[in-house]
């Protein structure tokens, strides 16, 4: 198994395990959160170019539960012509396409917030589901990480609420989440997948395993795992014990981490920017799938076809070297017969 290895996940092929992760691209966006001709021109180059999924970027499904005011949106059905383009584009060059849906959240009152606009921001959550599958995207990503609405939710460090949306378990702490899946589930067939972004640390990595744990069972066909809300007193970079030896970031480390408590495809990132570092987070099974994010943006470079360039050079190289060694080491043999002779 390696980078260009394709992966089937239920009906739906990926041509290799590099995966575009959602980065919003508030410069290309103006503040009525259409898409633009912009925006279609960014995704098809790298569409294009050869990724294996591509996840298209943070989407709100409530317009109070933006970002900034240039922030995409899905919240009412004028969306669905602008973003069912985004996913034609997509499969145009036969790359499969998800969209991540987001709720920007509450920050530091999340406790104060009444039951029913929870309740209201739920509904939208929803509707915006059935509007993703309308729009021909092969599935949705559910943002829980990052500080946002269902990371806070998740959080037993900003989560202190005792109604519905809180309670002091992690089955608990996901019930937004576990009632979003239950109330969508008609749309999960076997050629729309769901993918969660999960906060590893939401604060510590235990948590973040109990939680891939239960997000499985409830049906989750892909983690994506990223960063959620550290303990506020851990000032070090590294919110983790990270083995030493471990040549790439701690968010990275994470999910090697997760991958082993649970059976479904994981996706690692952060900071991963060479074929190399990608190649080594499928070879040594950190993960199942890359996500390349900042290292895509100079999109004239190409980035997928530069990988499998650089891919193929060194492998051959390996294979010549391995070549070389049968081979002295069948002449090698061959003396020690003859001497024996």
């Amino acid at each position: 198994m390696n980078l260009f290895t394709p992966l089937k996940i239920k009906n739906i092929t990926l041509k290799n395990r590099i995966v575009l992760p959602p980065m919003v691209r508030f410069s290309m966006l103006s503040n009525n959160s259409l898409v633009n001709d912009d925006l279609l021109e960014y995704y098809e180059k790298l569409a294009k170019d050869g990724n294996g999924l591509i996840i298209v970027e943070a989407t709100c499904v409530s317009s109070d539960g933006k970002l900034r005011d240039n922030q995409l949106g899905i919240w009412k059905d004028k969306f669905i012509d602008g973003l069912s383009k985004v996913a034609d584009i997509c499969h145009k060059y036969d790359v499969p396409v998800i969209i991540q849906l987001h709720h920007a959240g509450f920050v530091d009152n999340l406790t104060e917030v009444p039951t029913e606009t929870l309740d209201k921001i739920l509904d939208d959550f929803v509707d915006a589901f059935f509007r993703a599958k309308k729009c021909g995207f092969d599935g949705i990503e559910i943002h829980g990480a990052h500080r946002y609405l269902i990371s806070q939710l998740n959080s037993r460090l900003l989560n202190k609420r005792t109604d519905k949306f809180g309670g002091e378990t992690h089955f608990e702490k996901l019930y937004f989440s576990r009632e979003l899946i239950q109330r969508t589930r008609e749309l999960f067939d076997d050629n729309f997948i769901l993918c969660y972004r999960l906060g590893g640390n939401e604060p510590d990595l235990e948590d973040g395993i109990e939680f891939a744990k239960i997000l499985e069972k409830e049906g989750v066909d892909i983690l994506h795992i990223s960063h959620g809300y550290p303990h506020q007193d851990i000032r070090a970079l590294e919110k983790i014990n990270k083995p030493k030896e471990f040549p790439l970031s701690w968010i990275t480390y994470m999910s090697k981490e997760i991958k082993n408590h649970v059976n479904i495809p994981i996706i690692a990132v952060n900071l991963i920017k060479t074929e190399e570092e990608a190649s080594y987070v499928i070879e040594n099974n950190v993960a199942d799938l890359v996500a390349i994010g900042r290292a895509q943006l100079p999109l004239k470079l190409f980035w997928v076809k530069e990988a499998f360039k650089n891919f193929t050079k060194r492998n051959s190289k390996k294979e010549l070297e391995i070549d070389e060694t049968e081979l002295i080491n069948s002449t090698h043999f061959g003396c020690v017969c003859e001497d024996k002779l």
